[in-house]
This record gives C-alpha cells, sequence and structure tokens, in this order.
C-alpha cells in the first residue's frame, strides 16, 4: 500500500495491553510495539509483535499477539500473510467477532471468496447489527460476476514508470500527455526508509515521453520534494497550478499530512505553500483539484466524517481567493469505511478508492455522478481495472478512455502503475425485410436508418432481402422498411449504454395491403359498439402504422358473424367502425384520412393460407357463410367460425395522400 496512504491509516490502539506483563522485558517490548501501531508504523509493529509472541508461554497473551500481528499484516496489505495469521487466531479461539471479518477481508484480498463468504456469514450471526457482514457478503459475490464479466478495459503493467519500491497515484502534467508526474518510493538522495513500510520515503517524480514514444527515466521533481513523503500530485487544467501531499513523520509520533499548493514560474515550480485544512495532527491528504479550479477536493480524519477517511471538498470562488471552510461529501460518498484517492474527471465526475463500498477487495476505484436529484450514483468500475488487491490513483486523458492507475496486485506486492485503454466499440446490424404473410424474403425494399444522432441512411435490400448497417456507440437506431405495394414497418436497436462491441439481428415484417387487413383484438360487449378498455393496445398498433405511412388513406370496416337480423348487424357494425375512426382521430390522425364503414354479415370471411393453418377444420379458400358455419359438427368449431367473421379491418384506399 502507498506509504501516504498508510500515514493516513493510523489509528489509536483502544485500550493497552496490560495483561502482558509476564517480566519487565516483555513488558518493554509490548510497549514498543503498541507505540509503533499507534504512530502507523506496522513495519516495525509486525516485528516487535512477533518478537514478543516468540518470547512469552502465556496463551491468552499469544492470542491477543496472533491477532495484532494478524492486523499489521493487513494494514502493510499483506493479504496472504494476514489471512494466515486471522486463520490461527480463530483457531486459538480469540473471542473478538471481528477477527472473522477481518478474516474474510484477507481471503477476499486473495481472491478466495466463496471462502470469504462463510466468514462474513459467520460474523453477521455473532454481529447481526453490523452491515460490515452483509456488505462483504455482497462484495464477494459481486466479485465473482465481475471476474466472469469483465469489462473491455485492456490493462498492462507500465515499466518504464515502475521501480522496485511502490510507484504510485499518477498525474498528467502537460496538454499532450507526454509529461507525467508520479509517487514513487525508490530510492533517492537519502537513506531514509519509513517505519509504516519498510520503504524509502515518497517522492514525486517526473517522466517525459520524445517524439519517438520512449519514456525518459524519472527524476524527482524539482524544488518539491523534502526528507519527508511527497506525493499524490494534482493539477489545475493550464497546468500552472499544482497540490500535492506532505506527510512529515517523527519517529513514534503522527505529525499529519498537510496539502500544499505550487504556482508554476515560467518552467519552474515556485515555493510551495500550506493550505490550512486541517490541525497538524490529523489527515489533509490526496487533492484533487475540478476542471474550473476552484474546488479542491481531499482526503482527511478530521472530526465530523462519516467514519475512516473521508472525502472532503473546500472551494474558492476564484483562482487567487482564499479556501473556504471543509465540507464533507456526506453518506453518498463516504461510508465507515475509508474512501481515498479522489480524482476529477474533465466531464466533472468524481473517482474515488474505497474499502466501504461493496467491491472485489482491498482498496477498489468507483465512479460517482451526480443525479438530478441531487443524489450521488457510486458505480464500481468492475475487473480488470479493479481486482482483489488495492486499486486506487486513476488518471484520464481528457477525451478518451485512457489513462493509468495504481494497484498493488502481482507478486511483489508492491504499488505499481498500470495503464488501461478502452477498446474502439464497433457495432453493427444485420436484418432482413419479409413479407408478414408468407415469409417470403423481400429483395429490392428500402430501408431507412433513421439514429438519435440525426443520422439518416438509405439502402436496398439485396436478393435475400438482407441489408447491414454500421452503427455509433450511444446512439438509439430505427430501421423503417418500405416496398411498393407493402405498409412501411419498423425496428430499433440501441447502442446507448453498451460497453462491449456487439453484433445485432433484426428481422422487419412488412405487410400487402392487396387485401384487407385485419385490426386483431378488437373487443366490444355483447351487442354494443363501445371499445372495450382492452382494445387499446391494437389500436394503439393502429395508430404507430398510421404515422408510419403517412401518404395512405383508409377504410375501416367492421363485420358481424352471420347472426340476428340484416339491419341490426348493419346498424350494430356502422357504430363500430366509427368508434374506431373517433378513436383514432382522439389520438392525432387527420379525420380526411379515414372512412367508417359497417357491413353487418355481407362480407363473410374467406379462409386464407394462415387462417387454415391455425384452424385444420376450415379448408383454405372456404367462405364462412351461415350454411358452411351451420355444417360444422361440433359447437366449439361453430363458434370460432363466427367468431372469425366477427372482425375489424381496413382497407387502403389511396397512398397519395398530401
Amino acid at each position: 500500500m502507498a506509504p501516504d496512504m498508510k500515514i493516513y491509516s493510523m489509528l489509536l490502539i483502544i485500550g493497552g495491553l496490560l495483561i502482558f506483563s509476564d517480566t519487565n522485558g516483555q513488558s518493554r517490548r509490548l510497549e514498543r510495539a503498541e507505540r509503533a501501531y499507534a504512530a502507523g508504523e506496522y513495519y516495525e509493529a509486525v516485528d516487535l509483535f512477533r518478537d514478543a509472541y516468540t518470547a512469552v508461554n502465556d496463551r491468552e497473551l499469544r492470542t491477543e499477539l496472533v491477532y495484532r500481528i494478524a492486523k499489521c499484516y493487513m494494514k502493510l496489505s499483506e493479504a496472504r500473510l494476514a489471512e494466515n495469521w486471522f486463520r490461527r487466531a480463530i483457531n486459538r479461539n480469540y473471542d473478538n467477532p471481528e477477527v472473522y471479518w477481518y478474516y474474510g477481508e484477507a481471503l477476499k484480498m486473495n481472491e478466495k471468496y466463496e471462502e470469504a463468504i462463510e466468514q462474513f456469514r459467520i460474523f453477521s450471526e455473532l454481529m447481526p447489527g453490523d452491515p460490515r457482514g452483509e456488505t462483504g457478503i455482497k462484495s464477494s459475490e459481486l466479485a465473482i460476476y465481475w471476474m466472469e464479466n469483465p469489462t473491455p478495459y485492456e490493462i498492462a503493467e507500465v515499466n518504464f514508470f515502475n521501480s522496485r519500491e511502490s510507484d504510485y497515484s499518477p498525474a498528467f502534467a502537460n496538454d499532450d500527455y507526454t509529461l507525467v508526474y508520479f509517487t514513487s518510493a525508490r530510492k533517492g538522495d537519502g537513506n531514509s526508509r519509513h517505519g509504516a513500510t519498510g520503504e524509502y520515503f515518497a517522492n514525486i517524480y517526473e517522466s517525459r515521453k520524445d517524439r519517438q514514444g520512449v519514456w525518459s527515466t524519472p527524476v524527482p521533481l524539482s524544488g518539491i520534494n523534502s526528507e519527508f513523503d511527497e506525493g499524490t500530485p494534482s493539477l489545475t487544467p493550464d497546468y500552472r497550478e499544482m497540490f500535492f501531499t506532505s506527510c512529515k513523520a517523527v519517529r513514534r509520533r503522527n505529525n499529519g499530512c498537510q496539502i500544499y499548493q505550487v504556482t508554476r514560474s515560467g518552467n519552474d515550480w515556485g515555493r510551495p505553500e500550506a493550505i490550512n485544512l486541517a490541525p497538524d495532527t490529523l489527515i489533509a491528504a490526496h487533492p484533487a483539484i475540478s476542471p474550473d479550479g476552484l474546488t479542491l477536493y481531499f482526503v482527511s480524519d478530521m472530526p465530523g466524517g462519516v467514519g475512516g477517511k473521508d472525502i472532503w471538498k473546500v472551494t474558492r470562488s476564484s483562482i487567487n481567493g482564499p479556501w473556504g471552510t471543509p465540507v464533507n461529501m456526506g453518506s453518498g460518498i463516504n461510508t465507515p469505511g475509508d474512501e481515498v484517492f479522489p480524482y476529477v474527471h474533465p466531464d466533472g465526475s468524481l473517482y474515488f478508492s474505497s474499502n466501504g463500498h461493496p467491491g472485489m477487495g482491498g482498496l477498489d476505484i468507483f465512479r460517482a455522478v451526480m443525479r438530478d436529484d441531487g443524489e450521488w450514483s457510486v458505480h464500481n468500475l468492475g475487473y480488470p481495472i479493479n481486482s482483489p488487491a488495492d486499486d486506487f490513483g486513476i488518471v484520464f486523458e481528457k477525451e478518451a478512455e485512457r489513462g493509468y492507475f495504481s494497484s498493488n496486485r502481482g507478486r511483489r506486492g508492491d504499488d505499481n502503475i498500470f495503464s488501461f485503454y478502452m477498446p474502439p466499440l464497433y457495432f453493427n446490424v444485420d436484418g432482413t425485410v419479409n413479407d408478414l404473410d408468407t415469409g417470403e424474403k423481400l429483395p429490392g425494399s428500402t430501408v431507412q436508418m433513421v439514429g438519435s444522432d440525426g443520422s439518416i441512411l438509405n439502402v436496398s435490400t439485396g436478393e435475400n432481402g438482407e441489408f447491414r448497417f454500421m452503427l455509433r456507440p450511444g446512439v438509439d437506431y430505427v430501421f423503417l422498411a418500405s416496398r411498393e405495394g407493402y405498409l412501411t414497418d419498423k425496428a430499433g436497436v440501441t447502442t446507448r449504454g453498451l460497453d462491449r462491441s456487439r453484433d445485432f439481428t433484426v428481422s422487419i415484417d412488412i405487410q400487402s395491403y392487396a387485401s384487407p387487413i385485419e385490426v386483431t383484438d378488437i373487443f366490444y360487449d355483447f351487442a354494443r359498439w363501445d371499445l372495450r378498455p382492452e382494445s387499446m393496445v391494437a389500436l394503439d398498433r393502429l395508430v404507430e402504422v398510421l404515422n408510419d405511412n403517412p401518404h395512405i388513406t383508409i377504410e375501416l370496416a367492421s363485420h358481424t358473424d352471420s347472426r340476428g337480423g340484416a339491419e341490426f348487424n348493419m346498424e350494430l357494425s356502422q357504430m363500430r367502425a366509427q368508434s374506431v375512426v373517433e378513436y383514432l382521430i382522439e389520438n392525432g390522425i387527420a379525420s380526411d384520412r379515414l372512412v367508417a364503414a359497417g357491413y353487418g354479415k355481407s362480407r363473410p370471411r374467406v379462409v386464407d393460407q394462415r387462417m387454415a393453418g391455425v384452424y385444420p377444420f376450415l379448408p383454405e379458400g372456404t367462405i364462412l357463410t351461415e350454411e358452411f358455419i351451420e355444417s360444422l359438427p361440433n359447437e366449439e368449431q361453430r363458434e370460432t367460425a363466427h367468431q372469425i367473421n366477427r372482425r375489424t379491418e381496413f382497407e387502403v384506399l389511396t397512398t397519395d395522400y398530401e
């Protein structure tokens, strides 16, 4: 884990190890270990606790030391060692239920998600009011899903930035992305090592890419670094102002971290000045400046937070104005865990890392966008940007899904810088145009593609009725198929929100209007002409057909079955046809495009091929006269034939309506 990240993680141990006083020597050894842990010097503390463990015989004391050693390794992101020591604590019947939660977290970081779920369930049973158990279960289940369904990002370790020590938190320092600042714990001019990590104190380094695409050997950034920790640079969009973290670590004492700002003078940086955001003994770290340069996001453990390390913000009214009072980002962003390493994308969205939101293990990177209702929508970036390890410190190029981030994944467990890149998305649609009634492919049909981005393109279908279009990301498309003698119909697809390339397939069935077209699912109560509510779906579809075919006029024809008097049926059918016309007019169809006609029982239905396939007892070509219906062998078949005669149809009268 990054040195400054570990510095801000310093926590005071609640209570002392008072029971651990077998001898004066043991007591002094334990006191040294406790002071190192309280100062955040986990690298030294773990050795001191291990020395104490080997020197004592008391079983209760040794069990407590096992737990303390495990927590040190957890703080150091040594997940494999932490897993082993938490397991030992459980095997020794350690009586603090939190051991199961920590053990689950260590298993998560080692990609053992099914085992982690078991431990989180035990923790939830022992601590039913603590939400961390359910969050751990949800996180593990999501991690399994994310690894089975990775995002299309391509990632690679950036060897020209990375060293044998920790390298992290890259930032672009010019507008063509050929100059990068980053934090590194590699050996520099000094030889001091950090008690928290065992690495050298971190400094800000720079590397520049030449015209051949070769990056220079990283060198310390002149005028910025000191004998202590400096890191996590963030620059304004004009690259004239920089913010960074500086943490002074005096042995066995937590002096906190401060954020400094510095302005470029020519090609050199001026004198850094501290921003007074938190008391000296608290944390103010990981600055992230907004695109307009007026809001500074940062991490702090100051009072008033949600829990752990929180993200705060502070604003100024102008570039040269003073900073206001820090404001906590609230529970939409912050959790009882740690939220760290904020970054503001040029589009205004906020990226940060968290071990409190559901994630894959350790720190995961999240994207937060403010919704219209003023609440934050927080989204995990998923695998492979996130991993079971710590992932943090992301930066994007302005107009591309490309950039760098930091992670301690890998064999060594040190922080390294990785590149990420979203390959271009490719979308295509292949379709066919078919006759609705016969299924025949229709070559020579016209298909018009209309996109929500304003794009319009026309093609003719091939000999098998096929067509093909290339599509753009983030667009809704409608495909309108037309052909002489047929009604225009359509299909639609969308590439909006898709993050993977995809080929779509559509089939557009268009209907010939050479003969009347039945409008199915039109329902009336017995002997009435009022449309029943369930008819509206079919009529709305007819409205859509008329809107898709704005140059046609139609006759709406209503037919009854053969039962009842001719005059009554004629009048009833006319009223039913008129009710359909009125509905269409109410829904925006011009009245001069519509003619209502009632035919009563004067036009019995002729059985076509499709109908004969559905009802084998009705031979194709048969006219469903009253005489034929009465000849059918049973009441069920006779009622079916009557129902077929009761219908509403439309017939295209003209095709040149203006």
